[in-house]
C-alpha cells in the first residue's frame, strides 16, 4: 500500500494554512502598512528556524463525498524558534481570518503556546494583532450560546513572568484580551500610527454614550507610552523587531541561568574628560544625565526602556565589561530628577525585572527628593515612592550606587540598598541630606536672623558657613561616604564592580514580601 494520497492532502492542506485569509485579505493587511502574521515570524526569528505547531488546525470545507473543498486556517499561529541562536516560542495572531477573533481560532493552540514557554522555560515573544484570542459578538452565534467571561490560561501567562521573558508586540488595533496579553509582559512595544491597543473599541465606547472616538485617538502610541501602559513605541514593525531582540540580549533565557558575559573590546580604563566639568557648580542649573550613563557603560550598550512615562527617572538596560546590568539614574531635566509617582511606578517596574533575570543594579544619583506640590500629593506619590524604596531593598541581586549630584530626603535614600553591603561612590560634587538648606534655612534659623539689622548679609554668612560643613569630604572623614573618586574613573570603578557582581550571581526563583 501506498500513502501518496495521505502525503497528498497533507500537502494541500498545508498550503491552504500558509494562504491565511487569502490574497483579498492579505493584500488588506499589507494595505494598511502591516506585515502578515508569517511574515512577522520570519522577520523576528532567525532564518529556517521556525518551527510551527498545529499548521493543520482549522475548519474545512467537504464536498457530499466527504473530500476537502477548501480550508480556512486557525488565525493563531505559533512554534519553536530562535532568536540570535537562543531558543524561544514565537506566536502571533492571524488578522487575516476574522480580525484574530475567538470566534475564528482554536483555543487550544493559544493555550499550548503559553503553555509551552511555561514548561520548557522558554522566552514568550507575542506578535498581537487584533482581539487576541478573545472573542466577538459573533461568537455567540457560532458557539450557540453565550459564556461566563474567563481568561483560559491566564495563570500560565502570569506564572511564565516569574519563569522567562516574555515580549510582547503590539502590532495592529489590538483590544480586549489582547490588550491584556501585551500589557502583561517584561517588555511591550508598540508601532506608531499603524496599531492602537484599547480596553474596547470605537464602537463599544460610543455605544456606552462615552464619545465617538477613533482608534488613534482612543489607544495611540503617543497615549499608551506615556501612561506606562507600554513601555516603547517603534515607527515600524522591522524597529519593534530589533528593539525585542536587543531586550532579550541581555537578559537569560530563564530564571535558573544567569545573564550571560559578553566578551568586550571597549577598555575598562577608559576616560571621559568631560565627566569632570558636565556638572554646574551652580545646584539650580541643570545638564544631560543620558551621556553620563553612556560615557560608563560599554559604548553602544545603553538600552533605554520606557523613556516617555515617568520621565524623571531614566531606565535601561546596558553592560560593564560585558556584564549585562539593568540601570537607573534621575534626568535632572525633568523636575530636577524628583521623584514623581509615575517615575516610581517605572522604577519598581525595573527593579523586579532585574530581581527575575538576575541583573546587577546601578544607581546613578542625583535625587532632590520626591516632587513636592499639590499634584503630587493628589497621585499619591508617596505611597508609589514607598513601594519603589521597598521594591529596591528586596532586590536580591547586587547593588552599586555613584553619588553624581543630590541625594535628599526620603528618595535620596536610594543611594543605598536596605539591608545589604555594597560599593557606592561620589563624585566631589555630590551634596546630600534631609533637605537642601536653601529650602529650609531661613526656618531653622528664623530666630537668629531675627535678631539681626542687615539680614540678607547673615542669612549669606550662615549658608556660607553651612557649605563648607556640607562638603562630601566631611562625609568622607566619618566614612558616611565609602569613596570619592574622580568622575572620569568612573568607567572603571563600575566596571570592577560588575566582574565581582557576576561572580555572585545565583540562579533561581526571586521572591520577596508584601510591599506597603
Amino acid at each position: 500500500m501506498s500513502w501518496e494520497k495521505e502525503l497528498s492532502e497533507l500537502k494541500t492542506r498545508s498550503e491552504l494554512s500558509e494562504r491565511m485569509g487569502g490574497d483579498e485579505k492579505v493584500a488588506r493587511q499589507h494595505e494598511f502598512g502591516k506585515l502578515t502574521i508569517r511574515e512577522r515570524i520570519t522577520a523576528i526569528t532567525d532564518s529556517e528556524s521556525f518551527h510551527e505547531i498545529g499548521k493543520l488546525a482549522g475548519v474545512g470545507e467537504y464536498d457530499e463525498n466527504g473530500d476537502l473543498k477548501d480550508f480556512t486556517p486557525s488565525n493563531f499561529v505559533f512554534g519553536t524558534a530562535e532568536i540570535n541562536g537562543r531558543p524561544v516560542i514565537a506566536s502571533g495572531d492571524d488578522f487575516t481570518v476574522r480580525g484574530g477573533s475567538a470566534d475564528a481560532s482554536i483555543g487550544a493552540k493559544r493555550l499550548q503556546a503559553e503553555g509551552l514557554a511555561l514548561e520548557l522555560k522558554l522566552p514568550h515573544i507575542r506578535l498581537v494583532d487584533g482581539m487576541g484570542g478573545g472573542g466577538s459578538v459573533k461568537t455567540i452565534e457560532t458557539a450557540g450560546r453565550t459564556y461566563i467571561p474567563k481568561v483560559a490560561g491566564w495563570d500560565m501567562i502570569v506564572k511564565h513572568l516569574s519563569v522567562a521573558p516574555s515580549v510582547s508586540l503590539a502590532l495592529g488595533s489590538v483590544a480586549g484580551i489582547g490588550a491584556a496579553r501585551v500589557a502583561t509582559s517584561h517588555y511591550s512595544v508598540i508601532v506608531k500610527d499603524t496599531a492602537q491597543m484599547m480596553i474596547a473599541g470605537p464602537a463599544l465606547v460610543d455605544w456606552a454614550s462615552l464619545g465617538d472616538v477613533s482608534k488613534e485617538e482612543l489607544g495611540s502610541s503617543k497615549i499608551h507610552t506615556r501612561n506606562g501602559a507600554i513601555d516603547d513605541e517603534a515607527v515600524s514593525e522591522e524597529e519593534a523587531f530589533e528593539m525585542a531582540k536587543k531586550f532579550l540580549s541581555y537578559l537569560p533565557e530563564n530564571v535558573d541561568q544567569v545573564p550571560n558575559r559578553i566578551a568586550s573590546d571597549d577598555p575598562v580604563t577608559r576616560r571621559e574628560e568631560f565627566l569632570a566639568d558636565i556638572i554646574p557648580n551652580d545646584p539650580r542649573k541643570v545638564y544631560k544625565m543620558r551621556p553620563v550613563i553612556e560615557a560608563v557603560c560599554d559604548k553602544g550598550s545603553f538600552f533605554e526602556m520606557g523613556r516617555k512615562w515617568g520621565k524623571s527617572v531614566i531606565t535601561g538596560l546596558a553592560r560593564l565589561d560585558g556584564v549585562p546590568v539593568a540601570v537607573f539614574a534621575e534626568d535632572p531635566m525633568i523636575y530636577g530628577g524628583a521623584w514623581t509617582a509615575d517615575s516610581c511606578r517605572k522604577l519598581i517596574r525595573h527593579c523586579d525585572l532585574a530581581s527575575t533575570f538576575h541583573l546587577p543594579l546601578v544607581h546613578l544619583v542625583d535625587c532632590p527628593g520626591f516632587l513636592i506640590g499639590k499634584q503630587s500629593e493628589e497621585t499619591s506619590t508617596i505611597r508609589f515612592g514607598s513601594q519603589a524604596l521597598a521594591t529596591l531593598g528586596q532586590a536580591t541581586v547586587p547593588f552599586c550606587s555613584v553619588v553624581v549630584r543630590k541625594a535628599f530626603g526620603v528618595a535620596g535614600a536610594a543611594n543605598t540598598k536596605p539591608g545589604s553591603e555594597h560599593f557606592r561612590f561620589s563624585w566631589p560634587s555630590g551634596d546630600w541630606g534631609s533637605l537642601p538648606i536653601e529650602g529650609g534655612i531661613e526656618v531653622a534659623y528664623k530666630a537668629e536672623l531675627a535678631e539681626v539689622e542687615d539680614y540678607d548679609s547673615h542669612l549669606a554668612m550662615i549658608k556660607d558657613r553651612l557649605n563648607k560643613l556640607r562638603s562630601p569630604f566631611r562625609s568622607a572623614e566619618y566614612f558616611e561616604i565609602e569613596e570619592i573618586i574622580d568622575p572620569r574613573d568612573t568607567r572603571e570603578n563600575l566596571c570592577r564592580w560588575a566582574r565581582l557582581a557576576h561572580r555572585a550571581l545565583r540562579p533561581g526563583y526571586s521572591h520577596f514580601t508584601y510591599r506597603p
